[in-house]
């Protein structure tokens, strides 16, 4: 029997932002071939007032307001998705994971995708205004997550961001595997396919560091030629260009990603090379 799809509930005001995700791209063609199950739920659905009401103003006064934690946790009883035990860190049950959408929640990556991917159902709840009660947050959720330093008017774009990292993760959603392995912030050759020879294969962009620059037909455009290194068939010659590439653009965008990466003594050296032309940039400049 086939394993049981992985499923993504996201409990939200805004039913309808998701219609987007649900109908089109990867995650939709995924939906249709039953690889995945993505399920939106509207939380003013529980909710038991002639306005269904879902927020509150804060205690202690404040701007904006807050979401209730009655209305949210009558939709965590409806999912089937019991309160966490306080005196039990972890305790939940395996293959489930409840995620706000909060800006001060830990930064989303690569990693938090894969990690995502293996659990058998997500719950991915959506903050609005000022975020929700701190009770609920306590009492249902594993994970805080934030996809990046600044505040967006409510978890519903963060958790559509999500969903489509985690959900092209599993495995049969990609007409290529290998394409969500081999790209920015995946994991190392090595732990993919055992080659730690510290060149990125062929269509590896990752170990951790940017991906490199990509380029189709034609050979040339406007002016501007594809490199010669990927023309000549020399695929050492291809590898060694891209891994350059990799060091250079994330020296360029993303310089802290560096200080976490293994790198190799020929890595450092081409990385010095860099910093010392663009210091030389900046000196011109």
């Amino acid at each position: 029997m086939a394993d049981a799809p992985l499923c993504v509930e996201i409990l939200t005001i805004f039913p309808g932002y998701f219609d987007g995700l649900l109908q089109h791209g990867v995650v939709a063609r995924a939906m249709e071939r039953g690889r995945v199950q993505v399920k939106v739920h509207d939380l003013r659905r529980f909710t038991h007032d002639a306005h269904r009401t879902v927020d509150d103003r804060p205690f202690g006064g404040g701007e904006g307001m807050v979401l209730k934690p009655e209305p949210l946790a009558e939709a965590m009883d409806a999912l089937g998705v019991a309160p966490l035990d306080p005196s039990r860190p972890g305790s939940r049950n395996s293959g489930l994971t409840v995620a706000l959408m909060a800006a001060q929640g830990r930064p989303f990556t690569q990693a938090m995708a894969r990690d995502l991917a293996q659990q058998q159902r997500i719950v991915l709840v959506c903050g609005r205004y000022e975020g929700v009660d701190e009770r609920f947050r306590q009492m249902y959720c594993d994970r805080e997550i934030s996809i990046g330093d600044y505040v967006l008017s409510g978890g519903e774009l963060a958790a559509a961001v999500v969903a489509d990292a985690t959900l092209r993760l599993v495995p049969g959603v990609l007409g290529n595997a290998a394409s969500a392995a081999f790209e920015s912030f995946g994991a190392d050759d090595a732990a993919i396919d055992g080659s730690d020879d510290g060149v990125p294969r062929s269509q590896h962009g990752s170990g951790g560091l940017l991906d490199y620059p990509h380029y189709t037909r034609p050979a040339e455009f406007r002016g501007l030629r594809v490199p010669e290194t990927l023309l000549g068939g020399d695929h050492q010659a291809v590898r060694r260009w891209r891994r350059e590439q990799q060091l250079a653009t994330t020296l360029r965008n993303r310089p802290e990603l560096l200080e976490k990466a293994e790198l190799s003594a020929e890595d450092r050296r081409v990385l010095a090379q860099f910093q010392e032309r663009l210091r030389g940039q900046q000196r011109e400049g």
